[in-house]
């Protein structure tokens, strides 16, 4: 599959495989999805294997090897699919890309998509612990943006980390950066993502909040129970003695 446009074209091939559940006639439990794209934009090469829309492996092809998302994932099996073999997929994903970008430039439309950004903590925030901010960016088309930090208007970039682009079901794709934190009272987080060639950013905001607590939340709640509590019961007795002066009328 691909996209055309002035500049170039993407290209990305999708290899889809269904994992059945115990039932031969239920529809498919999970899915596994190995994806290779190639475009003029940087990154020029991208690969990732996934498993239900959540990324196990990507190549990284400066070093020619299968890199797992995370560090306690066990290694690439050898056999599936060695370096040299997706290396001349690459190769021939590139020279297709150059026949069509000539063929096709200036006359297709080029497919964009906007990004859609969103910055949450990794747990729940307090002033004056650490803490990790998460800018999950989604709607990425072509795959090539980036995503820096600021601060109060100052860019961040110390303990700054990024996953590699992960396709989703519409066609497009999802990538993350994370940043280290330690949230103070009116701090003001961004996260910034721009496209190759763009003048216009997304921005996406985070504002520590002071939340109440929780001692003093209980001792809240408490207080409220017990007032509600009184106010029911004279509520109650004044209706009594109302019910009663009725009856000796």
């Amino acid at each position: 599959m691909g996209a055309a446009g002035g500049s170039g074209v993407l290209l990305f091939g999708v290899l889809w495989v269904a994992l059945a559940g115990a039932v031969t006639d239920e529809p498919p439990a999970h899915t596994l999805a190995e994806v290779l794209f190639c475009q003029p934009a940087r990154p020029s090469l991208g690969s990732t294997f996934t498993f239900d829309a959540d990324q196990l492996f990507w190549f990284d092809f400066p070093r020619s090897r299968w890199t797992p998302r995370l560090p306690d994932f066990p290694p690439w099996p050898p056999a599936l699919e060695t370096p040299p073999q997706l290396l001349r997929d690459a190769t021939f994903c590139q020279s297709l890309r150059r026949t069509l970008t000539e063929a096709v430039t200036d006359i297709t439309p080029e497919a964009k998509g906007i990004p859609v950004a969103d910055v949450f903590p990794v747990r729940p925030p307090a002033l004056g612990e650490p803490n990790t901010l998460v800018c999950m960016v989604g709607n990425i088309f072509p795959p090539a943006v980036e995503i820096s930090w600021q601060l109060d208007g100052v860019p961040v970039t110390q303990g700054v980390t990024h996953t590699h682009y992960t396709p989703t079901a519409d066609l497009a794709f999802v990538r993350f950066s994370y940043l280290p934190v330690t949230p103070a009272a009116g701090d003001v987080y961004t996260c910034v993502i721009t496209r190759e060639g763009d003048n216009s950013s997304v921005i996406a905001y985070w504002v520590p909040q002071n939340p109440v607590p929780s001692e003093v939340l209980e001792t809240a709640l408490c207080g409220a129970a017990v007032v509600l509590g009184i106010l029911l019961a004279l509520l109650g007795i004044a209706m009594v003695l109302t019910a009663r002066r009725s009856t000796h009328g």
